[in-house]
């Protein structure tokens, strides 16, 4: 096992990945749009955060559109009760995320 010299920690692929996770402070909320249309808005990542690819095992696993904007991802639909579930299962904690 290499070690970061850097750090001071293991550096391996995903350590530092799941430091980030546990720093988040997420909220999942829904907004009605244009037409009575429902968004569900995840929000409150880091910036330092890949928040692209947690949109996309969002939006695969509740089949469904959507896309990244200033920080935030925007869903198509109500999907307000199925993201916490989700996000847990990708290693977000429960404690993390409000709604």
């Amino acid at each position: 096992m290499d070690i970061d010299p850097r750090f001071g920690l293991p550096t391996d692929e995903g350590v530092f990945d799941e430091i980030a996770k546990h720093g988040q402070k997420i909220t999942v909320s829904t907004v009605a749009r244009r037409y009575g249309k429902i968004t569900t808005l995840v929000s409150g990542f880091d910036s330092t955060f890949d928040i692209k690819g947690t949109a996309k095992q969002l939006k695969e696993k509740l089949a469904c559109g959507g896309t990244v904007k200033d920080g935030v991802i925007e869903l198509q639909g109500n999907h307000k009760k199925q993201v916490k579930p989700i996000l847990i299962k990708l290693g977000f904690p429960e404690e993390s995320i409000s709604d």
